[in-house]
């Protein structure tokens, strides 16, 4: 075969190959062009907030625009003179429109002059207060839509999280609701358990250190200072007529205290 021959009868080859690769290639951006669009949700539900500048600016725009009730879960015993200061404005305001507060305190912020003090004051202007010696997280919830939580729950201040993804938020509401079933209504006074005279604190502290519980993780799940919990501890103890946790263990299931 002449030199001519072979390279007419080689380009005839590619272009029968590049042809069918167009043809394959026209094929193919018909069938994108034929098939449905691919269904594409996005959301923007998750808003994050550093620091608490921007933190009390948007609860401000939220208070505002709450239509029916907020839910608040505060833990941790005493509340910062800022944040009762930022809140009274938007509570007051929010009572006067008919919005339903309601409130979960930490059963030691009894202990608390200004938070104490707080608490009174919004129960006498019609919110709803209680308190348990147990708390879940910090969280706020708006019409049970947007929900406030912390980026660090052991420092609100550092920033939070805004959602208002129906699911997150519809668990938020649950596990709020179990919370408000759990605890007691605010009322004046510390009362004692008529059967072994503790507190409701001490009784769970003895509760949690019984369950193996340290002393700092008490005192964390409380809401209270590690010194607040030896304290405590010692007095049970007295109580007792223990020499050590163990024989103070021991006694009070004894006398069925747990």
């Amino acid at each position: 075969m002449s030199v001519p021959v072979a390279l007419t009868k080689l380009i005839r080859n590619q272009e029968v190959e590049l042809t069918r690769q167009v043809q394959e290639l026209a094929a193919m951006r018909e069938a994108v062009v034929e098939a449905p669009a691919p269904l594409s949700l996005v959301y923007d539900c998750t808003e994050r907030l550093i620091g608490i500048d921007a933190i009390e600016t948007k609860l401000e725009i939220l208070a505002q625009k709450v239509e029916d009730e907020c839910l608040a879960v505060l833990p941790g015993g005493a509340q910062s003179q800022a944040s009762l200061n930022a809140s009274r404005p938007l509570d007051e305001e929010a009572l006067r429109r008919g919005i339903t507060l309601r409130n979960l305190y930490q059963d030691t912020m009894r202990h608390d002059g200004p938070t104490r003090t707080y608490a009174e004051w919004l129960a006498e202007q019609g919110g709803q207060v209680r308190i348990a010696t147990v708390l879940p997280p910090r969280m706020l919830i708006f019409d049970r839509k947007v929900a406030v939580v912390p980026i660090d729950p052991d420092n609100s201040r550092v920033g939070a999280l805004i959602t208002r993804e129906p699911g997150i938020v519809a668990t938020l509401v649950a596990t709020y609701e179990l919370a408000w079933i759990a605890a007691v209504p605010y009322s004046r006074g510390q009362s004692t358990h008529p059967d072994h005279g503790l507190t409701e604190i001490q009784h769970k502290l003895l509760t949690l250190l019984a369950q193996g519980m340290t002393d700092q993780v008490a005192a964390k799940r409380l809401g209270i200072g590690l010194r607040t919990v030896r304290r405590q501890m010692s007095a049970i103890m007295e109580r007792l007529g223990a020499q050590s946790r163990f024989e103070a263990g021991m006694k009070a299931a004894q006398n069925r205290w747990l």
